[in-house]
Order: C-alpha cells, then structure tokens, then sequence
C-alpha cells in the first residue's frame, strides 16, 4: 500500500467513525481536538496528506479503534482483535542481498525509508567492501549484493519515495584511516570507496540524504524504519522486526531526533567523504 492508498483508506474509515459516532462532523471535529476546516480537508477527495501521528491516536482511542486499522495495516477495527504480532524475530540476517529486506523495500515504496547502518551504508558499498566485510563472498555474490542495494536507491528516486541515512561520523573516520575491523582492507579501496559515495551521494540527492551525528553526543544500534509498516532492528545474524504502530512511531522519533542533532548535513556530505580521502593513502 502506497502513500495515496493510506490516505484514501484513512479517509474512508474516518467517514465510518463519523457515521457510527452519529454526530455533526463539527461535533466529530470537537471530540477529536480538530478545527472543522482541518476535518473538511481531511475528508477531501483532493487531500493527500496524513494528519499528525497525536491526531490519529487520539481519533483512535476515542472510538476504540486501533491506529493500524485506520491506516489500513489491519482489518479488524478493534484494538483487541488486532492481532497482528508485535515484534518478531526473524534469523539468518547477514545473508547477502536478503530477500527479505528486499521484500520489505518493495512494501514501503511511495514512503520513507529510516536507515542507520552498521557500518557504511550498504546501498553505497563498492564490490570489494562488501567482499572484505563479509570474508565469506566471492566477487560475484558481492556484485548480486550491490545490484539490489542500488535497486533500492532507485526506488526512491523513481517512486516519489526516500532514503535517509544517519551514522556517526566516526564511522567514516575510522574507515577512512583504515583503523578497527578496516585495518587489512588496502588504502586504493578506501579512498575509492570514499569517492565513489560521494559521487553517488551527490547524484542520488535528494531522494537518497546522509546526515552525520557525532558519535560522542548521540547512539544508536542499527536499525531500518520501512515507513509505516515495520522497524527492524539489526542484531549480528537475526532481525528484530516490529509491527506495532507504536513501535515504529518511537523508532521513527528516536531517528528524527539523530537528524536534529547531526552536524553534517546531506548537502555537505559529500564534501566531507572527499576530505576524508586524502587519509586513505
């Protein structure tokens, strides 16, 4: 489901709320903390936009009703036959172009993708990274990896969906002077691989965004917010995956708070891998 078939199903279990409520939209409006304007634009045929998160969870819970079922995530209307689990676990994470991130990709296209790497961002892994982090791929199998990284950039750039990325600095400056884990991968492969995020950066903008935090200041485990269906913490061989809305909504606050505090926009990005390659000698 796309960002528009939200809307539309948002705006379509509104109007059965309003009729089961069996009162003037004013009074509706009331009830819910909203200006009947605000209420008529979200009826709208022509609206595309989603209110805010507070206003969906307080329309939610005055009519007992989940949150997923008014995005359309649930059929069942009743918060406590919403049995959609939770959280579930899902093994065998590090395997090479997974076809279930593939998967989960594909389901949140028309949304935006939440993405805190590991390490470097995979979308942006040159062949000989991907071989030498993993130890185990032959060039062959780290190319299959790259091709559906690079499937998910261009689903944001031709899907009026996107891509945000936010890692510490620090994970760029260990990799550039070849320290911790990158310490025996050769100096001509990091300053290519600086490079060549850069340039993908730089021509991916602005539907693929890197933000930089400093790692002193701010922490985070890695993880991927596929918009509004699922969160997925990543943790060495097995996936945590959540499919809560309120799960997501913390995950996603938790994210939007790393971007407030970054001190490198994506703007400035690639400037900053450029200059970090003059150490990768």
């Amino acid at each position: 489901m796309d960002k528009r078939q939200t809307v539309e199903t948002f705006r379509e279990r509104l109007s059965q709320l309003i009729e089961r409520a069996a009162v003037s939209r004013s009074q509706f409006a009331a009830r819910a903390g909203l200006d009947r304007s605000t209420l008529s634009q979200l009826m709208s045929p022509n609206n595309v936009r989603l209110p805010r998160a507070e206003t969906i969870a307080r329309i939610a819970t005055r009519h007992s009703v989940s949150v997923d079922w008014l995005l359309g995530l649930s059929q069942e209307d009743q918060v406590a036959t919403d049995i959609v689990p939770q959280l579930v676990i899902e093994p065998d994470a590090s395997r090479p172009a997974d076809e279930r991130l593939a998967l989960w990709h594909e389901q949140a296209r028309g949304y935006k993708v939440r993405y805190v790497p590991a390490t470097l961002p995979d979308q942006l892994k040159i062949d000989e990274v991907i071989t030498y982090e993993t130890g185990l791929l032959d060039e062959a199998a780290a190319a299959a990896w790259r091709d559906v990284a690079h499937e998910h950039i261009a689903h944001a750039a031709g899907e009026a969906s996107e891509i945000e990325v936010c890692l510490p600095i620090q994970s760029f400056e260990v990799f550039a002077c070849g320290q911790g884990v990158w310490s025996g991968l050769d100096a001509g492969k990091r300053h290519q691989q600086l490079i060549h995020m850069a340039d993908e950066l730089e021509q991916n903008y602005p539907a693929y965004r890197c933000f930089l935090f400093d790692g002193r200041e701010r922490f985070s485990v890695p993880y991927t917010v596929f918009g509004p269906q699922r969160a997925a913490i990543y943790v060495g061989d097995m996936y945590f995956v959540f499919n809560s809305t309120e799960h997501i909504r913390v995950l996603t606050g938790h994210f939007d708070d790393l971007i407030r505090h970054a001190r490198v926009q994506p703007n400035d990005c690639p400037g900053k891998l450029r200059d970090l390659a003059r150490y990768a000698v």
